[in-house]
């Protein structure tokens, strides 16, 4: 049996950090993403307890009428502790070496091993709201090929649909900026 899973990346934020919100665009754009999950067939919304993936997903919840559940599996990766000067360079060695693990951080591997658990546990017509990095990884997970030069191309929102059945997975982008 075929389950239809719809990942989405947050709108435009403030921030990086946990507690960052929605910039007004983010809130435009989190109105634009409630018109488009409207039309598809959404049984369940689970959200990275970020405040930037919360807000991402309030309009389409309440158009909806599904609550929000959240599940810290769907937090960013954490690439490393602190700051990191050269973040965007370990980000795409990390891309090409999924047990890189810098300090205090998450490899790729680790992550999608995360992610996995979520996507395992999702039913059909499940919509998960995550981050960039989690996101990309996801795809990854699905085709191998998907890489950091992808990551840089998603959008703030971003929207895929991952078709899964038994370990196939397929996936199409669906969010047209």
């Amino acid at each position: 049996m075929t389950k239809t899973v719809y990942i989405v990346r947050h709108c435009e934020a403030s921030g990086q950090e946990p507690d960052a919100e929605l910039t007004a665009e983010g809130q435009i754009q989190a109105e634009e993403l409630a018109d488009l999950l409207e039309k598809l067939n959404v049984r369940e919304i689970v959200s990275s307890p970020f405040t930037r993936a919360l807000q991402s997903v309030e309009p389409a919840a309440k158009r909806l009428g599904v609550a929000v559940r959240t599940d810290d599996r769907l937090e960013e990766r954490k690439l490393t502790e602190g700051d990191l000067p050269d973040w965007l360079d370990q980000l795409e060695k990390s891309f090409m070496d999924a047990n890189m693990k810098l300090d205090g951080g998450e490899s790729g591997g680790e992550a999608q091993d995360r992610a996995a658990g979520v996507l395992a546990d999702a039913v059909d017509g499940t919509v998960l709201v995550t981050h960039g990095n989690l996101l990309a990884l996801m795809l990854q997970s699905a085709d191998p090929a998907y890489g950091f030069g992808d990551w840089q191309k998603l959008s703030n929102p971003d929207v895929y649909r991952m078709e899964i059945e038994g370990a196939l997975k397929n996936v199409s982008r669906i969010w047209h900026d």
